[in-house]
């Protein structure tokens, strides 16, 4: 409780900051969409873009997203890939949040119970660190990963996403940003977790390098 707490303290301070003290002009870069990030990833394949609900995508606050559920049918592996860009993170005077929300605090009212969290490496041509959780819900166990990831950085820890981001405007006027989530569905046979781990691993090394032109450098 205290960790958060004092995360959403120093966001609001910094928050007061930056939008008191170093102006409103932001900076958008310049980006391709979504649309065409490749449905193939060498022996990976997209079963089907997914369409968020209109409402979600305004409680978001994304400009862009994907999402996807990618499968290898001949050797075996199914993920579920999302990736929400946001071209700014702000509040408005209304209270509208175009910020990126961590995915800890939606899984509980989705149904799902995060059963173990720990922050790990990760190197798939961009060298950073990743939230890797276990979440269950009956007698279902998925493996998920997520980040944040802008201006080649591959952030875990929220309060450092936050001093990035008020860096970046205090320098560049940029705030864009995006949410990577892989989820990889745990078999219940012995070895269920390492397994799902091998295939992000696998899946990681093919998604991320055309990722670059969705969420720019």
């Amino acid at each position: 409780m205290i960790p958060k707490l004092l995360t959403a303290l120093l966001f609001i301070g910094l928050n007061f900051y930056a939008f008191n003290y170093l102006g409103r002009a932001l900076t958008i870069p310049e980006r391709v969409g979504f649309e065409a990030y490749p449905d193939t990833l060498d022996t990976w394949q997209c079963q089907g873009r997914q369409d968020l609900d209109e409402k979600v995508i305004r409680n978001l606050g994304v400009t862009d997203y994907l999402l996807c559920d990618y499968a290898r049918p001949e050797s075996g592996g199914l993920v579920n890939f999302y990736v929400g860009y946001h071209e700014k993170q702000t509040r408005s005077d209304s209270g509208k949040e175009t910020l990126i929300h961590p995915p800890e605090h939606c899984l509980p009212g989705s149904g799902w119970d995060i059963v173990e969290s720990d922050i790990v490496p990760v190197d798939f041509g961009i060298p950073g660190e990743a939230k890797r959780v276990t979440i269950a819900r009956g007698n279902l166990r998925q493996r998920v990963y997520f980040w944040y990831q802008s201006r080649g950085r591959v952030i875990a820890r929220d309060h450092l996403k936050i001093l990035h981001m008020f860096a970046d405007r205090a320098l560049t006027g940029r705030t864009d940003g995006a949410l990577v989530r892989v989820t990889i569905p745990i078999d219940k046979s012995d070895g269920g977790k390492e397994r799902a781990d091998e295939t992000f691993r696998e899946f990681a090394m093919r998604a991320m390098p055309p990722l670059d032109a969705g969420v720019p450098r």
